[in-house]
Parts: structure tokens; sequence; C-alpha cells
């Protein structure tokens, strides 16, 4: 672990303004208790130097108020009792109450196993309390430290907006000690580290607490802070139109045209990368972040064209990925980007038995149904039910040479000539330029590409677009901002 363990104490100190903490915690009463668990407690008080396994309160994260949660571990392996339990309902509902964001970090063996089954159903309040939270839009950041098992990882510890865990931390729903005298024989190793259950899909990143502050400060300046005022110039004019469909269509197609990563890089700031869709599953092709598009706060989920290949299509997990993207943006109260630029989902048994059609389905079921603002960019290549899937939003954009196909032009020249020779054609009389898509009232502006266009000043652009796209479906256009 390289360094000891982190204290709570210590932890507050890192990641809170200097003097902010607000202690929310009343005095624990243990008079009650029975005398050997009194002294246990006792005991581990003076070696903890807390009085429970939680300490709650309030502080700020760079002025922002934000609500904390630490586990202690040096108090009883940081594990859950009553009363522990009790601090973290109060402090969530009162975060609720008050509208204020809430940091979790954890460190824990699970349930006290002195207190039995009373503190273990205890974890059913904590849900309920963090539940109640995210229904109200509020944003759950989890922070989890080594060890995190038992009830602690499956409750309050698996529930966050955005959950990473420190370097090298053993993260797992049982201890591996307690498996192995269950069953007699060792647990797999490598299996619950954070960085295997990263590789997994199950955590967003592996983070050292020492890097902790920037990643809350990063989370909260897209998620609690206000829009501000653009930056990029947008492009104004009608495109020149100097290519054919097909000549659109091949350059979409060639290596360096600009894709999603190259419009966060040149068009977005504060950009936090989200991993996976929490559940265990992880596709590279699917690219899911938290980030301000010249200045509009969303959540942006995008194909990258980059990672697809015949060796790596996006297949069903990356839009389980994007699904996961819209639920964070409807529970968080978020504007929804996305950003369409695929070659196609992918066509296999494997791609058949993970619910490729089902999943494009659920996706366009989920982007008509949502009340959050939502904006579609067609980048580049936008071919079948997979391009489909991104493509409901309130306001669709698209670049100039972008297309919408729902077969490659190659595809429906053999459905229709029995060869591939006709793909040009097909591509004309199907009508899947952005052209005829602006003139269809399928996509609203389109963005310009001149000639010799420069990758950066293209993404850029893109992106101003995007942002105003953002403005006018958020209604926080520039003079409602100056107000």
């Amino acid at each position: 672990m390289g360094r000891r363990p982190w204290t709570a104490h210590e932890l507050l100190d890192l990641v809170l303004d200097r003097g902010s903490f607000e202690s929310w915690d009343e005095p624990i009463d243990v008079s009650g208790q029975p005398e050997e668990y009194r002294r246990q407690l006792e005991e581990a008080a003076a070696k903890a130097g807390t009085d429970e396994s939680v300490l709650t309160g309030r502080g700020l994260v760079r002025g922002r108020p934000v609500v904390v949660v630490v586990n202690e571990f040096r108090f009883l392996a940081g594990s859950i009792g009553k009363a522990a339990a009790g601090r973290i309902i109060s402090a969530v509902r009162r975060a609720t109450a008050e509208g204020l964001p809430v940091l979790a970090s954890t460190a824990s063996g699970g349930t006290r196993m002195q207190e039995g089954t009373p503190a273990f159903v205890e974890m059913v309040e904590i849900c309920r309390a963090l539940m109640a939270h995210r229904a109200a839009r509020l944003p759950y950041l989890v922070h989890l430290r080594h060890p995190t098992t038992g009830g602690v990882y499956a409750s309050w510890g698996s529930l966050g907006h955005v959950t990473v865990a420190e370097p090298g931390a053993l993260v797992g729903f049982l201890g591996p000690k307690v498996f192995e005298a269950l069953n007699n024989a060792p647990f797999p190793t490598g299996v619950q580290t954070a960085e295997n259950l990263a590789a997994k899909g199950v955590l967003d990143a592996v983070v050292a607490a020492e890097d902790l502050p920037v990643l809350v400060d990063r989370a909260l300046h897209v998620l609690v802070d206000p829009p501000t005022q653009p930056r990029l110039e947008r492009r104004d004019g009608e495109p020149a139109r100097h290519a054919s469909v097909w000549e659109s269509i091949e350059l979409t197609r060639r290596a360096d045209r600009v894709g999603v990563r190259e419009l966060l890089r040149h068009g977005a700031t504060g950009t936090l990368r989200l991993n996976g869709t929490d559940e265990g599953e992880r596709d590279a092709t699917m690219l899911v972040a938290l980030t301000r598009v010249d200045g509009q706060p969303c959540v942006l989920v995008g194909q990258d064209r980059a990672r697809q290949s015949a060796a790596s299509p996006m297949g069903p997990g990356a839009l389980r990925e994007a699904r996961r993207a819209m639920r964070l943006a409807e529970e968080l109260g978020l504007p929804l980007v996305t950003v369409i630029d695929t070659p196609g989902a992918e066509l296999s048994a494997h791609a058949e038995e993970g619910a490729i059609a089902g999943e494009i389905a659920r996706c366009i079921a989920t982007l008509t149904t949502m009340t959050v603002p939502t904006v579609s960019v067609v980048l580049g290549q936008g071919c079948g039910g997979g391009a489909l899937a991104l493509l409901p939003a309130r306001e669709v954009i698209a670049a100039e040479h972008a297309w919408l196909s729902p077969l490659p032009p190659e595809g429906a020249s053999v459905i229709v000539h029995g060869d591939v020779s006709h793909a040009a054609e097909m591509a004309e009389q199907q009508r899947v330029g952005v052209p005829d898509l602006h003139a269809a009232g399928v996509v609203s502006r389109v963005v310009p590409e001149p000639a010799g266009d420069d990758p950066v000043a293209f993404a850029s652009a893109v992106a101003a677009e995007c942002a105003a796209a953002l403005r006018r479906v958020t209604g926080s256009e520039p003079r409602t901002l100056r107000a």
C-alpha cells in the first residue's frame, strides 16, 4: 500500500478546505451495552482516536459545501453497528434536506459481529436514505479504501454515482479469510483488488487518496457549478457541400478523422472519465464522462471509433454503458450529450446472446423518455442500429460530412444489386448524407467543414455548436448567464 492507512481525520484534512469541517456527530452512549462489548468499544476509541467507526459532517471542497461520511478502520475494523449506521443515515438525510452532495470514504470489514442481526439490517436503512438522496438528484461520490468488504461494500459502498478505490485496496463481498475458513480453500488471488474491479467495469477508477481532492473538485465542477460563458467560436454560414455523399463517407472512415476523444480534448474542460457499467461489464468502444462542453456541464456518452474494429466491434456491453450514462444524467438532473461515430454494432453469436437488439431498443426507449435536456452529435460514421441507439435527442447536430444509414452502403448494395460495386449509388439513393438529413428535419444544425479543415478547429467548432444546442435546450443562453 506504500504508506500506512489513512485515518478518518487525515482524510478530512486532506480533502476539505482548511478549517471548514463541522462535525454532525452526537456523542455515543455505550453505558447500556454488555460489559465485555463496552470494554471493546472503549479500547477501540482509545486506539482510533474516534468515538465510533464513522465520522460525519459538513465541509467545503474549494468553497463548495459537501457532506462527508468517513470510516475509521482502527475502530473495530471500521465495522458498522447501530450507532454508526444511525450516524450515516442521519447525515445522508440531512444532506438531502439541505440539498448537498455526499462524499463517502469506506474502510471496513462490514457489519459489526458483536451486534449481530440488529446491526446487519441497518444496511437496508442506509440504502433507503441514499436512494432518497439520489432521487432528489443530488450527487453521491464513493471512495473505497483498503479494505472494504461485507455489508459496507454491499450497501453504501456500491451506490455511488462515481465510485473509485485506492491502489491495491482489497474490495470484495466476502473477506478472503472468511472464505478460506468456510470453504477450506483460498479465494483466487487478484480478484478482490481495486485494479481488477476497475478493469472489469465494476469501479470507475483507481485513485490514490492524495489525488482524491482533485477528483472530487473535478466531479463537483460538473455536478454542482453553474454553466459558464462560452469561449469557443461557432461556425456561421451554410456548408460548402464540396464533396459527394460517397466522398464524405470515405472521409469519415479515415484514421485521422476527429473522434469523440478529440472533441473532449479540444472542446471540453474538467472531464472525468467513468468506466464500465458499474455492474461488472466494460466495453472500450463506448466512452462515458462527466464534463463541461464549452462551459456547459453535462454527461457525455460517445462511440469511440478509434477503439472499434473487426476484432473489437461495439457490442451490447457498450450500449449498456450508454444506458448507464443516460441513467446518470436523469438522476443527477444534468443534460445528456450523445456522440455518434460507429461503423456499426457487433454482428456475432456473442452479440445476439448478449441482447444487442434489445440494448439498441432500450437505448432508444430511454432517450425518447428522458426528462433532462438531450443533444445528439452525429460526428462521423452513423451506421445501423448502433448509431440509431444514440440519435433521438431533443436536438441533433451534425458535422457536414457525417452520415446516417441503416446499413453500410456496401451492405445495401449487396441486398439490392448482389454486389458491393453500387455502394456510392446506394448512399445517394438512400439519402444518408447530412444535407438530406437536415432537409428532412432529422438534423437541426450542420457544422460546416471547409476544404482543408484543421482538426483542432473542427473539434472546437463541433463543441461550440454542441454547447450552443445545450444552452438552447437548457435555457441557459448567455443573456441568462449574465443575469
